[in-house]
């Protein structure tokens, strides 16, 4: 076993694909060898935008979604979103609550996650609205108020771009993708496997043998 070994999963809690991902990466981080850490880095999908999202641009994304019922069964879509909602293609609103969580509960990361994904895939609301943000946070039982501000704040912004430069720094262009760290010097590429988590152990074993 190397002196430090860690896999980093980059990630945007509003990629349809990490949505699909989600139950196949939660066996795999159960099934980790020992010693090896696990850290989430937002890639940051889509920049702050008031815009609606062109018609072109919703089709497409609704495809997407068949694609990936096609390709990971069982994976729940609520296509009621795309006549409820207003769709932007801004997804660093909901990044930024992934680190507000993080700041005032760090065990409520992967919660606010969940839920986000919860509400865009399944309960057909709208991540992208900071009113769905505070909801959510609110469900979690985390201070809405606390929350809020911190959604505003330079610093959380800050730490988005950070993740998101790191997630480049570290050869991560597309999400979700699996980067294994040796000793903060070397980065691996892991493959994504969306159904089986074993593919990935092995390659992560070979990797640190």
């Amino acid at each position: 076993m190397p002196h430090s070994a860690e896999l980093i999963y980059v990630h945007d809690p509003m990629c349809s694909w990490c949505w699909g991902f989600r139950p196949t990466l939660t066996r795999l981080c159960s099934q980790l060898p020992e010693g090896i850490g696990f850290r989430r880095l937002l890639g940051g999908l889509a920049p702050d935008s008031d815009d609606p999202m062109p018609q072109a641009m919703q089709e497409q994304l609704q495809k997407t979604w068949q694609r990936i019922q096609e390709r990971i069964p069982g994976t729940p879509f609520n296509y009621d979103f795309w006549d409820h909602c207003q769709p932007r293609r801004s997804t660093y609103p909901a990044c930024r609550a992934i680190i507000a969580a993080r700041m005032l509960d760090g065990d409520k990361e992967d919660t606010m996650i969940q839920a986000i994904q919860q509400a865009y895939y399944v309960r057909a609301m709208n991540p992208a609205n900071t009113d769905t943000l505070v909801q959510l946070a609110g469900e979690l039982g985390l201070d809405t108020e606390k929350f809020s501000f911190l959604l505003t704040r330079d610093f959380v912004d800050e730490q988005l771009h950070t993740e998101i430069g790191e997630s480049r720094a570290i050869g991560a262009t597309s999400f979700p993708s699996l980067v294994l760290s040796i000793d903060h010097a070397s980065y691996w590429p892991v493959a994504v496997d969306y159904k089986n988590p074993q593919t990935m152990l092995d390659t992560i074993e070979t990797l640190i043998a």
